[in-house]
């Protein structure tokens, strides 16, 4: 574990600068959907391949990410990661330049990969620099990073490559000559080229200073050595409550990016011009800080963080009702205030899921990440449920998933200790 003499706070501002990065890169994705659907002339499912190429890569690159973790440490693999993350930013110039979606694909997957590697290292921290029970406090506080960078990130670029997007689509639906037609969308894509450069530049330097930094190594072998599960379990399998976790993460990263990603594009199909939506996303990270700011002031003062994260599963079910059974500005409102419902879910059951691991701490952080892998799968079936239930009601895709996390919360985070005392008992 992190040694106890260091104070926790350098380390926790360095991994709160992380979380900011990564928040700032992943939230860029609710701009580039609407963006690429246009720039390279997609539909609507197929511009949410943005989001699946992102975060399909946790999925493949969480398990390699602890065994890199393993064999170069903490702090040089949150170094390689944002390196990794450079090299996906810089894809985005040729691809802009030949205005080949399937190279910006490439590059949101490269993206993806680095920031496996960077969540693997820098979510334990963030849990382990302090008593576990007060985790979700802590990890409250990297969601505020996280989040007010991903508040930022869709107005930023949003600014640049969607200025005047309205009017450049009704240009497009004219009468105009194929040769007028390239020329408008390949200077559009040309519009990420600068952001992205800059992005690569920026994430080289902080690799550099992360390097360079006093930052404490964690003891992966000894990380809650005195957890008794620990002591006895041979596997990473003998943790049922982590498998269900791996689950809830599934659920609660699906339905946090079907509320940020989607929500341009809903706006757009309740009738509101992209001028205005383009900035929608930034109203869902918005409220996931106001839900974070909450989880920092009530954790575990006045609520545990399993009744906390109950409590928000349960108010997204409803939230998911008022988008449906309302139109209009409201009905956006309710995928915005999805935020709030979704906040404190990745913060409770992040800690939940990885309390009692041991020596499996580890490996435990990487199954976790490969949850986010839910990022990938879930927006893609909304946008397929959207093509034939329409884009409101393709947001019911949601209510199974906030039903499990209840369940996650209720009882499953709880099996560990069933399992546990069964083990120890049937190996004495």
């Amino acid at each position: 574990m992190v040694n106890q003499r260091t104070s926790a706070v350098p380390p926790l501002v360095i991994i709160g600068a992380l979380f900011f990065i990564f928040g700032f890169i992943t939230w860029l994705n609710g701009t580039l959907i609407p963006f690429l659907k246009i720039a390279c002339e997609l539909t609507y499912a197929q511009a949410l391949l943005v989001t699946f190429a992102f975060y399909i890569a946790y999925v493949f690159l969480a398990i390699p990410s602890s065994l890199i973790l393993r064999r170069v440490g903490f702090k040089n693999g949150m170094a390689l990661g944002l390196v990794v993350m450079a090299a996906g930013a810089g894809l985005f110039v040729p691809a802009a330049q030949a205005r080949a979606f399937p190279l910006f694909l490439a590059g949101l997957f490269v993206q993806g990969a680095g920031l496996a590697l960077l969540q693997t290292a820098s979510n334990p921290y963030a849990s382990i620099l302090g008593p576990i029970e007060s985790a979700a406090r802590r990890i409250s506080i990297m969601g505020i990073c996280n989040k007010v960078a991903g508040a930022l990130s869709p107005i930023i670029l949003g600014a640049v490559v969607l200025k005047g997007a309205s009017q450049l689509e009704q240009q497009l639906a004219g009468p105009i000559t194929a040769a007028q037609r390239a020329a408008t969308l390949d200077e559009m894509a040309s519009r990420v080229i600068f952001p992205y450069l800059v992005m690569a530049a920026v994430l080289v330097v902080l690799a550099l200073l992360i390097k360079l930094s006093g930052l404490p190594e964690i003891d992966q072998a000894g990380a809650e050595a005195d957890a008794a599960p620990a002591q006895t379990a041979h596997s990473i399998t003998d943790f049922p409550h982590l498998m269900l976790g791996v689950g809830a993460i599934f659920c609660c990263v699906g339905a946090e990016v079907i509320a940020g990603d989607t929500i341009t594009q809903y706006g757009r199909a309740q009738g509101i011009g992209l001028d205005v939506a383009r900035n929608f996303t930034s109203l869902t990270l918005l409220a996931m800080l106001a839900g974070y700011f909450i989880g920092v002031a009530t954790i575990p003062k006045y609520v545990s963080q399993q009744a906390a994260l109950k409590i928000c599963a349960l108010v997204g079910v409803v939230f998911t009702g008022g988008i449906v059974f309302t139109h209009g500005y409201v009905s956006v409102l309710f995928v915005a205030l999805l935020g709030l419902a979704n906040a404190l879910m990745w913060p409770a059951i992040f800690p939940l899921s990885i309390k009692g691991l041991g020596s499996f701490t580890e490996q435990g952080s990487a199954l976790l990440v490969m949850g986010i892998g839910g990022g990938a799968i879930l927006p893609y079936l909304y946008g397929k449920a959207g093509e034939v239930v329409g884009v409101q009601y393709a947001y019911l895709v949601l209510v199974p998933c906030y039903l499990y996390i209840v369940f996650f919360a209720v009882k499953g985070h709880a099996l560990r200790a069933h399992k546990a005392a069964a083990y120890a008992v049937t190996t004495a």
